[in-house]
């Protein structure tokens, strides 16, 4: 096995480990060994000789059934914050929930209606972590659940605004748990070969919410009374009732098993899932060697006070920081828009009724952006995703902002329809690339760069970050609609240029190595470098596996 980058300390344990604990050969001259098909590059020789030594799961299997389920479970609570980013958009411009609750489109009364939402967000996480940890991924999404519901009957039946801000709240309070929770579930009782597809699919949950949100008040819109805007939000309890109802009919993580002390529980659970029920399986034994070596029974898990695990090590802080530059630049790079996509779409032109359709029409492009990513996610190297990606969006969002002035600045009655279309053409590409890029790994990539015994209150941390954001989004969004209009576009655009050069410099690479791996990587002294180093695996006529020196 050879190293594409540096430090042979780190090659020497590396090969060791996989050398003698699978007996794999070791090859020094490809070029002389005739039995060898190919040679490939990975992160990772010892997951690549567990992998290709013990086959592949069978993906039709009664138990990889059940981990689907389980992935479907975790996407469902992504389901409920998608939900309200469409309703909002849509249900804003109805005639009487502006007659019963809000005065305006856009501007300050509005801005305090969004962003109550993200308010709750951020005193959530402050309960989720702990509660993650002390009753389980499971009972966290449940409890998350029961919020979002109680939520739901406050803001559906409310006759004023008071009431209908106090269920802006506690939706937010809820969606918080279930966000934290869900993440930190799937990514700990997903195979390591599935990983990737397994969480990222989880984020898009986002349009899993967002479509039918929009669809439904497409059809909704027509209804000459208040359940024009109710009969939305009613339905957006649906997805919760759904999880609260499955929720502890799953297995519960086997890294959070093992942390509570039920390790027979954890190895039956990496034996059913992970090995095609065989306690040998080289996946089960190197991942259980691995949980052993660095899991801790007595970490700050068990301490809901403590979150000192995000930032007392070297390892820890570098962590964090990937945590939150995900968390600002998640929210932060024009996606904040979306909330506000009907005003947009007036801005250049288009009527009540095409604002709703070009509003569902947005969220199955992007959906599309994002599932195109997902399905990649096992192969894409997270730099080069987020790096282009982030680019992308600056471009497409110019654009967007230039042609909007052209129309604004074209006299009244005269515009040139091909501009206005040229503008919300570029909106929808941003929302692709944006989609493909960050969906997937908005979720995936703070929990690959998260601790097990760190996981639940990294998560509430980025909780923190992502709704903190979110409220600046939604607050000064209407306002600035309002007072710059299409300039405010050209924020995001210089913003995004500014993060695509900070992911470049900062961006750890996780793809392509287990969970536990990860822990040396970033505990090198510079772990940037260290994430990039590959190692070459040769792969063999007959499927077998040789390291390449």
């Amino acid at each position: 096995m050879s190293y594409t980058g540096s430090d042979p300390e780190k090659f020497n344990e590396d090969k060791q480990v996989v050398t003698e604990h699978f007996h794999i050969e070791r090859i020094k001259d490809v070029s002389a060994a005739k039995d060898v098909d190919k040679v490939i590059e990975v992160r990772s020789g010892a997951l690549a000789a567990a992998t290709t030594k013990a086959g592949r799961l069978d993906p039709w299997s009664k138990d990889s059934l059940l981990l689907y389920w389980c992935c479907f479970v975790a996407f469902l609570c992504s389901c409920a914050n998608g939900y309200d980013g469409s309703l909002m958009t849509a249900i804003n411009i109805m005639p009487f929930y502006q007659d019963r609750i809000n005065h305006g489109t856009v501007g300050e009364g509005t801005g305090i209606i969004f962003s109550i939402y993200t308010i709750g967000g951020l005193v959530g996480p402050w309960f989720a972590g702990p509660l993650t940890d002390r009753l389980g991924r499971r009972g966290g999404m449940f409890c998350g659940g029961l919020i979002i519901c109680i939520g739901s009957a406050v803001i559906a039946s409310s006759m004023h605004r008071a009431q209908f801000i106090a269920g802006r709240f506690i939706l937010g309070f809820g969606v918080s748990i279930m966000t934290c929770a869900a993440p930190s579930y799937i990514i700990e009782v997903s195979p390591p070969q599935w990983r990737s597809r397994m969480t990222a699919f989880y984020n898009c949950g986002w349009f899993g919410g967002s479509i039918p949100a929009a669809g439904i008040t497409l059809g909704t819109q027509k209804i000459n009374s208040d359940w024009q805007w109710r009969l939305p939000l009613i339905f957006q309890a649906v997805p919760s009732l759904i999880v609260m109802i499955s929720v502890f009919f799953l297995p519960e993580s086997p890294r959070w098993l093992l942390a509570n002390s039920r390790d027979d529980e954890a190895l039956a659970f990496l034996t059913r899932f992970h090995g095609n029920n065989d306690p040998t399986n080289p996946v089960v034994e190197l991942e259980w060697q691995e949980f052993k070596e660095s899991i801790s029974v007595d970490g700050a898990d068990k301490r809901w006070w403590d979150y000192s695990e995000l930032f007392k090590t070297r390892s820890a802080r570098w962590r964090s920081l990937m945590v939150i530059l995900m968390g600002v630049f998640g929210q932060f790079s024009g996606n904040g828009l979306g909330y506000f996509n009907t005003q947009i779409y007036q801005a250049v032109g288009y009527g009540n009724y095409m604002q709703f359709v070009l509003n569902l029409a947005n969220s199955i492009t992007s959906a599309a952006g994002a599932l195109t990513g997902v399905a990649l996610s096992d192969r894409m190297p997270r730099r080069l995703a987020l790096v282009w990606g982030t680019f992308g969006s600056a471009v497409f969002l110019a654009i967007n902002g230039a042609l909007s002035a052209v129309w604004a600045h074209q006299p009244a009655g005269q515009q040139n329809l091909s501009v206005g279309r040229g503008a919300v053409a570029a909106y929808f590409f941003f929302n692709i690339v944006y989609s493909f890029a960050y969906t997937p790994l908005q979720a995936l990539y703070p929990v690959e760069c998260l601790q097990t015994t760190a996981r639940a209150k990294g998560m509430a941390m980025y909780g923190v970050v992502v709704n903190l954001l979110n409220f600046i989004n939604q607050f000064a969004g209407p306002i600035a609609l309002q007072n710059i209009k299409y300039n405010y576009v050209f924020i995001f655009v210089g913003w995004d240029l500014v993060e695509t050069v900070l992911w470049y410099i900062f961006c750890i690479e996780t793809n392509g190595r287990t969970l536990e791996e990860l822990e040396e990587v970033f505990a090198e002294k510079n772990p940037i470098k260290a994430s990039k180093v590959k190692r070459r695996v040769a792969i063999k006529k007959d499927g077998g596996i040789a390291l390449v020196e």
